[in-house]
């Protein structure tokens, strides 16, 4: 089983990071951090792209984090149509940044910049998994 099993629709089924699926499979958000640069990366890379090694650790993703910036999705791509309104959201762990959906439960009078969030594994229909960010 491989990374088809992430997000609303999936693109591919493999990828050198497939353990990332796993980790939200035990309910746990990782990312990858380079041991040689100490660079880290979300979504997690297999390689480093700023000093091209490929000697990455997984890196738990832990709240709490701060929101950074965000934006209304009214107009989805092909395949998330019926997902419309959402909002995208960037926020910051522990000097590791994570884009990802804000929780359709967080109203959107409540959103504001800096305000506490955590990660939090979403299971979809279908078997599919992936995250979104809720209120710490």
């Amino acid at each position: 089983m491989g990374f088809e099993k992430f997000g609303h629709k999936s693109f591919t089924s493999q990828t050198k990071v497939n353990a990332f699926v796993a980790a939200l499979e035990s309910n746990e958000l990782k990312g990858t951090k380079c041991i040689s640069c100490g660079n880290t990366y979300f979504p997690p890379r297999a390689d480093c792209c700023g000093c091209l090694g490929s000697d990455m650790v997984w890196i738990n993703i832990e709240g709490p984090g701060n929101l950074l910036s965000y934006t209304r999705v009214n107009y989805a791509p092909t395949g998330f149509e019926k997902d419309v309104p959402y909002t995208l959201a960037l926020a910051d762990f522990n000097g590791t940044k994570v884009f990802g959906r804000l929780s359709s439960a967080i109203a959107k009078e409540e959103t504001m910049v800096v305000m506490s969030l955590k990660a939090a594994v979403v299971n979809l229909p279908d078997g599919q998994i992936t995250y979104e960010f809720i209120k710490a």
